[in-house]
């Protein structure tokens, strides 16, 4: 070995620091081989937790339109019933004889139509909360389920 190279092989302190460059590859391709490793094992675990995901919504997103198919049945029906009570209330009106029959008739007319609102308004919002829960619970149960597998 010349005398420059020599000089080149030492670390400046006349130890070679051969010895300590091919220390490092191993412990480097040992790390990047782990961190690869780990990488891999999530992307995994991202990747299920994707389709998981996926899934639910899917799951999710039928349940939705039939709860939403059924709110607008009901509103359909509700709308329907409201008409024919009001047509049927024109109908009495018209054929009052008098103007205490026309009072008589609008003060039940508003007590059935209160209370008649008051029911369907009371449907209404039980659908409307179980279209949140259907809509809400598998996601959550889902979310919940891949947070509990990261931990």
């Amino acid at each position: 070995m010349t005398d420059s190279e020599t000089k080149a092989a030492t670390n400046g302190f006349g130890m070679p620091s051969f010895a300590f460059k091919l220390a490092l590859p191993g412990m480097f391709g040992d790390f990047a081989e782990q961190s690869v490793a780990r990488a891999q094992e999530g992307c995994e675990k991202m990747k299920g937790a994707s389709e998981g995901m996926a899934e639910t919504l899917k799951e999710s997103y039928s349940s939705t339109a039939r709860s939403a198919t059924d709110y607008g049945l009901k509103v359909i029906e509700i709308s329907n019933a409201n008409t024919a009570a009001a047509i049927d209330f024109f109908a009495h009106l018209l054929a009052s004889k008098s103007v205490t029959d026309v009072v008589t008739l609008s003060a039940a007319q508003a007590r059935k139509g209160f209370d008649q609102v008051s029911a369907q308004n009371k449907e209404l919002w039980e659908l409307a909360q179980r279209l949140a829960v259907e809509t809400g619970e598998p996601v959550r149960k889902r979310v919940t389920q891949v947070f509990q597998k990261a931990s």
